[in-house]
């Protein structure tokens, strides 16, 4: 895979999951992203096809954005997350904060980015 495809794949991820949150919160979902391509040793794109690992890729019939400004914003975040430090902790999970997943008892509370709770095992 190449660094472009791994680019358009983490920017696809951060549009679908978090476009509407700040910087901050887009740039710790790209990071959980690459946090957890790292940990399986698969790339961005595998990581984020895995069926029901990410919502959007199977409640959604296209992949296209609908916002480009959105998606530019988004292409930012992934790219920033592609050079910052992991101010996640490590995180490999995430869940907005008004619900309550089955699985989020079974992992360790790290923050809170945006409206997204990060969580590792």
């Amino acid at each position: 895979m190449t660094l472009l495809e791994g680019l358009l794949w983490l920017t696809l991820n951060v549009y679908h999951e978090a476009r509407s949150e700040p910087q901050v919160g887009q740039v710790a979902v790209a990071l959980v992203t690459l946090n957890r391509a790292n940990e399986q040793h698969l790339s961005v794109k595998a990581i984020v096809q895995e069926p029901y690992q990410f919502s959007w890729t199977f409640q959604k019939e296209s992949y296209l954005p609908e916002d480009p400004k959105a998606f530019l914003e988004c292409m930012k975040s992934a790219y920033l997350a592609l050079q910052t430090e992991d101010f996640t902790q490590g995180a490999t999970h995430y869940h907005l904060d008004s619900i309550k997943p089955y699985w989020s008892a079974n992992y360790t509370y790290l923050n809170q980015f945006g409206s997204h709770k990060f969580y590792k095992e």
